[in-house]
């Protein structure tokens, strides 16, 4: 069977709580963050759209597609299956909008490990669990994703992903996972302390 259509989702509509600003907005490349990674996933993918609330739309740049998260869901999924109901039949390489040190070369290798028969296609991180949030998710998996959500108390894509068919891959730049959530944080690696 022919794998789905593969595009791109760059999760931006957080409330970024613990850094007090928008995490999408930060710089770390001369652009904010989400722009970035929107280009690095359009060299990719066939389509790439950010996933934002709807008060996000006005600060968007022009020539880049979004979607707005409908809220029917908490959490990551909340975007990631918001963007899975308006097209149903694509897989979504998911990208958290928090990762300053994603590359395309990481990006390649996971797409190159896609098991498009498995229900998504997963970094894992070094504790050994997998990460949704660099994540290839297929079309059936976000289906039962879906059912996983209803059946549950649980939002979280972590644990779906526990107990799901997953291609696990070992990242060859662990670097690339790594996830910025506060405002030290943000400032180490801007001040070169982080590398």
């Amino acid at each position: 069977m022919q794998p789905s259509e593969l595009y791109g989702l760059i999760l931006a509509g957080g409330s970024s709580s613990r850094m007090g600003s928008d995490k999408g907005l930060l710089e770390y490349h001369q652009m904010p963050h989400r722009e970035y990674l929107h280009q690095l996933l359009g060299k990719l993918c066939s389509k790439v759209f950010l996933s934002l609330r709807e008060e996000q739309q006005t600060e968007i740049s022009a020539g880049i597609d979004f979607i707005l998260d409908q809220n029917k869901y908490q959490g990551p999924f909340n975007g990631i299956l918001s963007a899975h109901e308006i097209h149903p039949n694509g897989a979504w390489l998911v990208l958290a909008c928090d990762l300053p040190y994603m590359d395309e070369v990481t990006l390649e290798q996971l797409i190159q490990n896609r098991n498009s028969e498995k229900d998504a296609t997963a970094f894992i991180s070094k504790i050994g669990e997998p990460e949704p949030l660099v994540c290839i998710w297929e079309p059936h998996g976000l289906e039962k994703a879906t059912s996983f959500l209803a059946e549950t108390n649980s939002c979280s894509p972590k644990r779906f992903l526990k107990n799901a068919h997953v291609e696990l891959v070992l990242p060859t730049n662990e670097k690339a996972l790594l996830n910025v959530n506060t405002l030290d944080e943000f400032k180490a690696i801007r001040t070169g302390k982080n590398d």
